[in-house]
């Protein structure tokens, strides 16, 4: 495998109290919101095996998939720019139009130069066709391209998350995080299943906890538990996974209205965890994970939340958000 150093790691392990009374448990945050600048994220990770493999192979052009405020596409563009690489994004609209305006992930898309198509919601179910049709149209004219599915969830993508788990289990050794104890679950927010698939692969193995909650944010359970089941598979026909794998928790409950639309509970709730405790989450991941968190009826005491970026995303919804707002 051809990996490269992309993120800042290791990414810290915060920890509040006025979290924890929020949230009514014990959270310690892995802040993969750290993993760089622009490019920051939990993306990031799965790009370290993703661009190098694009590199290995010599590609000159990324194309990749997302919504139209997407943390991939966005992380993707930055990361392949730094590397001397083109991307060309396939981005989800509502009408196929572009926004009239390019606020957050988007505007941060122009800046790279990043090439952008956008798709009315029947294309876009053809996203992975178009990708592959346009990487052949490239390669006809004498440029290599090289494809990542939506989110970069692929089993070669999710190894950057069994490689988390075994940085978390280097932290606690170290007596970070309340160390060397794991904890009882992983939880983080899923919207394309890599991120999870690869803490299943390495949250029991590297003993950090014995189960990993899925916070969906689109879709279902059943088509994440299928999804996440399939990534597991790909990674180990990459590499051998290190050890047993992790229960899989797919929760639905708390997705809200729409994929990046959380609903106004949500909304304050967000604003409120900034304002008790500094921790800034986004409205499309983080929000309505650690949202769900709060209310599993099942929850575990002592939780390691990856806190996965998506901070752009935040800023291109302030219009949305400035009602919840304390003045």
């Amino acid at each position: 495998m051809n990996k490269l150093r992309l993120a800042h790691l290791p990414t810290p392990l915060w920890h509040n109290s006025a979290l924890d009374e929020m949230v009514g448990a014990q959270v310690w945050v892995k802040r993969d919101d750290m993993t760089s600048g622009a490019a920051a994220g939990n993306k990031l990770r799965k790009l370290e095996y993703l661009l190098g493999d694009a590199l290995h192979r010599r590609a000159t052009v990324v194309l990749t998939c997302g919504g139209v405020q997407s943390n991939h596409a966005r992380a993707t563009a930055v990361a392949a720019r730094e590397l001397g690489m083109r991307a060309l994004l396939f981005l989800g609209t509502p009408d196929g139009k572009p926004p009239a305006q390019a606020t957050g992930n988007l505007f941060l898309d122009l800046m790279v130069g990043a090439g952008l198509r956008f798709l009315a919601p029947d294309q876009y179910r053809q996203r992975q066709a178009l990708m592959e049709e346009a990487a052949r149209e490239i390669a006809a004219q004498g440029e290599r391209a090289y494809v990542i599915p939506m989110g970069g969830s692929t089993g070669l993508g999710a190894l950057g998350y069994a490689d988390a788990m075994r940085e978390v289990r280097q932290q606690l050794d170290g007596g970070q995080g309340g160390g060397p104890a794991g904890f009882d679950a992983v939880v983080c927010a899923c919207g394309s299943g890599g991120t999870a698939a690869g803490c299943v692969i390495g949250a029991r193995a590297f003993g950090v906890a014995p189960r990993v909650c899925a916070m969906a944010v689109c879709e279902d359970e059943a088509t994440f538990r299928s999804a996440i089941a399939d990534i597991v598979v790909q990674a180990g026909a990459i590499t051998a996974p290190p050890g047993p794998p992790a229960d899989l928790h797919v929760y639905d409950a708390w997705k809200g209205p729409a994929y990046g639309v959380a609903s106004d509970e949500q909304r304050h709730f967000i604003v409120e965890v900034a304002e008790r405790s500094g921790l800034v989450l986004d409205p499309v991941y983080t929000g309505k994970a650690l949202f769900g968190l709060a209310r599993l009826p099942d929850k575990p005491r002592r939780v390691l939340f990856l806190h996965t970026g998506g901070l752009p995303g935040l800023l291109a919804q302030c219009e949305a958000m400035f009602p919840r707002l304390p003045r």
